[in-house]
């Protein structure tokens, strides 16, 4: 059984940072992408930053220049650094990977954790 677990959320002001961070544990082979994904009430859930094994990142154009997601392979953790946070980043953060299960060779893609709650006060 495979968990991603978050960390890191929290309450802040505008300007403020946070760091989140997951953690992925269980009987995984390799994890591939692993990113970040957000979603407010009422909006869809949205990717904010994703990284590969090979530490290529894609960001949301709403967070460039603002956010930045690494990745620990060797502890299969990967995490977002998050400056100069606005109101408008106020969401449930989820994590979210694609892995190869250790015994089984199959493929996960897509796979989430529980959420962590972020909250920018103005």
């Amino acid at each position: 059984q495979v968990q991603l677990v978050e960390s890191g959320g929290g309450l802040v002001q505008t300007g403020g940072s946070l760091r989140l961070s997951c953690a992925a544990s269980g009987s995984i082979f390799s994890i591939n992408a692993m990113g970040w994904y957000r979603q407010s009430p009422g909006k869809q859930r949205q990717l904010v930053a994703m990284i590969t094994s090979g530490g290529s990142t894609n960001y949301a154009d709403s967070v460039k220049g603002r956010f930045t997601i690494t990745r620990d392979n060797a502890k299969n953790t990967v995490h977002l650094q998050m400056n100069s946070l606005r109101p408008e980043d106020t969401a449930v953060y989820y994590c979210n990977a694609d892995f190869v299960l250790l015994h089984s060779g199959k493929v996960v893609a897509g796979y989430w954790g529980q959420g962590t709650q972020v909250t920018v006060s103005s």
